[in-house]
């Protein structure tokens, strides 16, 4: 009973805290003509409830594709009609077919942010919730509370969700997914990931990391019995479930094209988010390796656009690919987790239209994992934080920021100690410094070094935000602070990319084999 009562304790805290942040500024507030993600989200609810489904992605009088055109899978799009349906229902203005174009109010508002928190309500905290109840590391009362205070206070997910304007629905699901795998149960595990992925396209920085480790567990089981079933089942329902995610869509060739056409537009480059036409001006600075090499290299002037789709094709799947046959070998629960994490890291790093906000495709994975090594979850959930800085300062959230991410890391310091947690064998390095042994003379240092970058790095990313908030740049250089959160953001990336690779490889115990229960 107790145990309910804190955590009863900590969601209540984690809702007021995403209270807070949705009483502020949204996505694009008052800035005609394209505003913002708000608007995206509101004029697909015009979109779906006004047209019948064959137009949903296709260009035509009522439906301008530049203009905010439905971009995400069907499973988005059907949850953008339900709210339709019902926002018709209270004001039929917010979704007046052209006439909406742009609505904002303070019940809009309202109504907006209160989707947002029943998908959260509904899918994103009881997932969780029972994710932390599950771990046998967290089975002390007090224990599972902890952890979910401080994945429920991670800043980046907030202030995108309910400052920014985001659902967290595919997130939610796919924890759902981890969830189910924890259990053993695979299938319901297959059904809530082809769910994820069917509601935004980007959940394939996942995709890997479930099919290796349900690929290897068939292995393990012998293609020739337990694991053939296995593997025939898995299949049957993958193919289930994308069947009735796409059902309305079925009947006619050209409208499955044309959404795999919405969902991957090829031809835009490798980063038309972040277009460095000049050193000093993009409009979004995403922390990957293109954007910030294109700092010094102008990338898009020098390979054609098909070269860029291979050179980023080839640079993320080699990235990957140790992780992947790693997990594949050995499957463990442990091994899946820090899969996850490292392959939405090299996707993110490496892969081709990157937005900044798909950082949080790697935080979420990294929040799994916050009990096993919390200096180091910690210290990468502040910098994806940090990533995002000035995407949040352009949409008027520089105090939420200010406020979240310090009571996170509070948080984080009071819940593991995390400043503590620096040995080679808290960061469940310990194999990797058996093998270098009598090669690193330096490593018995190593927690010392470890807590000073950590310390640094915090000053580092203290200093640029507020010289980005309250400095203007140079008339020269203009975008001088984004682009240098951007740099910064990506030599930690690159950094944390290679330490959970190491954690992952050199992990001869397989431990993560003992099932959570």
């Amino acid at each position: 009973m107790e145990k309910w009562s804190l955590m009863t304790i900590t969601v209540l805290l984690a809702l007021t805290v995403r209270w807070a942040v949705s009483l502020g500024s949204y996505s694009g507030a008052g800035k005609p003509p394209m505003y913002g993600d708000y608007e995206a989200q509101r004029h697909w609810q015009e979109i779906t409830y006004n047209l019948p489904i064959r137009q949903w992605y296709f260009n035509t009088s009522d439906n301008n594709l530049l203009y905010w055109g439905l971009d995400y899978p069907p499973l988005t799009a059907y949850h953008s009609f339900v709210c339709a349906y019902i926002a018709k229902l209270i004001n039929p203005d917010w979704v007046a077919l052209h006439t909406s174009r742009g609505y904002e109010s303070q019940p809009h508002k309202l109504f907006m942010r209160t989707t947002v928190f029943v998908a959260d309500l509904l899918v994103y905290i009881p997932a969780v919730i029972l994710y932390c109840f599950s771990l046998k590391e967290t089975s002390a009362k007090k224990k599972a509370s902890t952890c979910a205070l401080c994945i429920l206070l991670y800043p980046g997910l907030i202030l995108i969700d309910h400052g920014h304007f985001q659902y967290p629905l595919s997130l939610g699901l796919a924890l759902w997914a981890v969830l189910c795998l924890s259990h053993g149960w695979d299938l319901l595990g297959a059904v809530a990931f082809c769910l994820a992925l069917n509601y935004k396209q980007m959940e394939l920085y996942h995709s890997l990391p479930f099919f290796c480790y349900l690929l290897g567990k068939c292995f393990k089981k012998g293609l020739k019995g337990k694991g053939l079933v296995l593997l025939v089942k898995l299949a049957g329902t993958v193919l289930v479930s994308f069947a009735a995610c796409w059902l309305p869509f079925g009947t006619d060739v050209e409208q499955i094209m044309q959404v795999l056409r919405r969902l991957f537009p090829i031809d835009r480059g490798l980063f038309e988010a972040c277009m460095f036409s000049s050193p000093t001006h993009c409009p979004d600075k995403v922390a990957n390796i293109w954007c910030s090499l294109s700092v010094l290299i102008k990338i898009k002037n020098v390979i054609s656009p098909r070269t860029q789709l291979k050179l980023s094709f080839a640079v993320t799947f080699l990235s990957l690919l140790p992780a992947c046959i790693k997990l594949t070998v050995q499957p463990s629960l442990r091994g899946f987790k820090f899969a996850l994490v490292s392959c939405a890291l090299s996707f993110f790093l490496f892969s081709f239209q990157v937005h900044e906000k798909s950082i949080l495709l790697v935080s979420v994975p990294v929040c799994l994992i916050i009990n096993e090594i919390p200096f180091m979850a910690t210290w990468f959930l502040l910098v994806s934080t940090f990533s995002l800085l000035p995407l949040l300062l352009r949409d008027g959230l520089l105090l939420p920021y200010a406020v979240t991410a310090p009571a996170f890391l509070a948080a984080c310091l009071a819940s593991f100690s995390v400043l503590e947690k620096t040995s080679a064998e808290d960061l469940q390095l310990k194999a990797f410094s058996l093998s270098l042994k009598g090669y690193v003379s330096w490593f018995k240092s190593f927690p010392r070094i470890v807590r000073s970058l950590f310390l640094l790095s915090l000053a580092l990313m203290g200093a640029l935000s507020v010289l980005s908030a309250a400095l203007p740049p140079p008339q020269r250089l203009p975008d001088l602070f984004p682009v240098a959160v951007a740099v910064v953001s990506c030599l930690h990336f690159l950094l944390f990319l290679l330490y959970f690779n190491l954690v992952l490889l050199w992990d001869p115990k397989n431990r993560g084999q003992k099932k959570i229960s």
